[in-house]
């Protein structure tokens, strides 16, 4: 039994070596000049097709496996924005990106951010979305794998 545990031991500590050395290896050739300028541009664009409804860009830029939480704390995965998007024009006059930072981890990147909103109608007219994106590295494409959001007063 001793045997067996030492060496399943030895087979996960192999395993996360080998894994480390890839996120190495795959870190040192990536431009993240390069990176960061798709994300921003990326995060502007799917500000903007809050009030475009542009559904393309979202279904350029979401994983397959996408997890977001809207502002209201509810769950939605990338088919549900790529089907609400189109409905944004009638909620929102316009929608812009205000800031945002963005932070590598090897593969992964976080983009914290804000936007600035008006709706046409409403209780509330103007307003800031204000998030995080988790975006990762797989298959040689940047995309985002979860985002968090929530509506903060305007600065």
């Amino acid at each position: 039994m001793k045997k067996i545990l030492k060496l399943f031991v030895l087979v996960i500590c192999i395993g996360l070596f080998v894994n480390c050395n890839n996120v190495q290896a795959q870190s040192a050739k990536i431009d993240y000049e390069k990176a960061k300028k798709y994300i921003t541009e990326s995060e502007k664009q799917w500000a903007e097709a809050v009030a475009s409804g542009d559904s393309t860009l979202v279904q350029r830029i979401l994983a397959d496996d996408f997890i977001g939480v809207d502002t209201k704390g509810f769950q939605y995965n990338k088919e549900h924005e790529v089907h609400n998007t189109p409905e944004g024009p009638k909620y929102f006059k316009s929608n812009r990106l205000n800031s945002v930072k963005i932070r590598f981890y090897g593969n992964m990147a976080v983009a914290q951010g804000d936007e600035i909103w008006v709706r046409y109608s409403g209780h509330q007219l103007t307003g800031r979305f204000v998030w995080t994106d988790t975006w990762l590295l797989r298959n040689d494409k940047w995309q985002i794998v979860a985002a968090e959001d929530l509506i903060a007063p305007v600065k």
